[in-house]
């Protein structure tokens, strides 16, 4: 049986956007075997990576610890996760290795490039896009570029890196795919009174009223993701009917209830923490917020879609892939709270638009569901498969 390892810097990598990747490649007759640094907690908490290592047990793949990190300036802390990586690799000889996540990727396509074992590389948005700081161009392109030489398979999940990389890398394939899917049937939002029920109940747990507009927002507390740009907007509206909920955990909790009592938002704006509940949220939600400064396509807004839920979103690379202005709702940059709030004031008050935007991206989201994704995976891991 051919041996696959898939390879991140965080447990969030594996459990978020893996899981369907290693039942195709079981399904394959591969035996699938994991390595991220499960003791970092910057996405998921201890129960939720608990959780992870109980399902992995499961489905029977073995899992590592690899001390990876994010920051990309640490080069001793990087050194020891490329001994860590560089003594499994070698010891339990995979064919494979399916790598994400920059550092990660970095780390395993040198280790695969030494023991001379193919090497798949999903890129989940290039830190270097248009409109990206000069400084990550500096920093990651040439990296990028320079490691694209080793990678058997490039696959990119949003259509600016893909025509990019197919110009100016090296890989000796390069797919796009149009992320890891979602399950939209699964967020499809319930029809007539069922849907009124679960919109009341879940609007009651959180002490909100049936006739607030609520506005959902998705993903890590950082600075990347810029809940604070909504924030900003919704303190300028003055309008104590307009609610945040803000779903996800991060180094940026403090700054951001800071923020939220700086502007009297406390009855407006929740930080509701790490959820189970997603899709029963956005079906109480009336607005999906996606104000990113980088996203390579982004799950939680496509969830939305599927949801029904109109977006408002920044202009950026990915999700440009499916964010169109007065179609899908609205986009702005990422930093011009003022757009973000004209775009939130138009969905709210102009109900023929908000409900043109809601149909639109119900089909939308299809374009990225999980079924389309998965049959493309089995093909680019069938195309590998044949190199042996």
């Amino acid at each position: 049986m051919k041996k696959i390892l898939i390879v991140a810097t965080v447990p969030s990598m594996i459990g978020q956007f893996n899981m369907s990747n290693i039942k195709i490649l079981q399904d394959m007759q591969y035996k699938v075997e994991v390595a991220c640094n499960f003791k970092d907690k910057t996405v998921w908490d201890e129960r939720r990576i608990s959780e992870l290592k109980e399902i992995l047990n499961l489905k029977r793949v073995q899992f590592y610890q690899i001390d990876f990190i994010r920051s990309a300036f640490d080069i001793p802390r990087h050194f020891k996760a490329y001994k860590q990586l560089k003594k499994l690799v070698h010891r339990k000889k995979y064919e494979i290795i399916h790598c994400h996540t920059p550092i990660a990727a970095m780390i395993a396509r040198i280790v695969a490039h030494q023991e001379k074992i193919k090497i798949i590389y999903t890129a989940h948005g290039f830190h270097f896009f248009k409109g990206a700081p000069i400084k990550n161009w500096f920093l990651y392109y040439p990296v990028e570029k320079f490691l694209s030489k080793w990678t058997d398979c490039l696959i990119t999940i949003n259509k600016e890196d893909y025509h990019r990389a197919k110009r100016k890398f090296y890989a000796k394939r390069t797919k796009y795919i149009p992320g890891v899917g979602v399950d939209t049937k699964k967020f499809c939002k319930p029809a007539g009174e069922e849907a009124l029920e679960i919109k009341k109940k879940k609007r009651m747990e959180f002490g909100l009223n049936i006739d607030d507009f609520v506005i959902v927002s998705v993903g890590e507390l950082n600075e990347n993701k810029n809940h604070q740009v909504i924030i900003k907007a919704i303190a300028k509206m003055k309008n104590k009917k307009i609610k945040y909920l803000i779903c996800g955990q991060g180094e940026l909790q403090q700054k951001l209830l800071y923020l939220i009592k700086e502007y009297n938002l406390e009855e407006q704006v929740f930080l509701l923490g790490f959820r189970n509940d997603i899709k029963e949220i956005l079906w109480a939600g009336d607005l999906f917020a996606f104000p990113s400064r980088r996203e390579g396509l982004g799950l939680a807004a496509i969830e939305a879609m599927a949801a029904g839920l109109p977006i408002i979103t920044s202009n950026i690379h990915g999700i440009n892939d499916y964010s169109v202005n007065s179609v899908t709702g609205y986009s702005c940059d990422s930093n011009n709270e003022n757009c973000m709030k004209k775009a939130i004031e138009i969905l709210m008050n102009n109900k023929k638009i908000y409900i043109k935007c809601s149909q639109n991206v119900s089909e939308i989201a299809k374009r990225f569901d999980v079924a389309k994704a998965e049959r493309i995976m089995t093909k680019i891991y069938d195309e590998i498969k044949l190199v042996f």
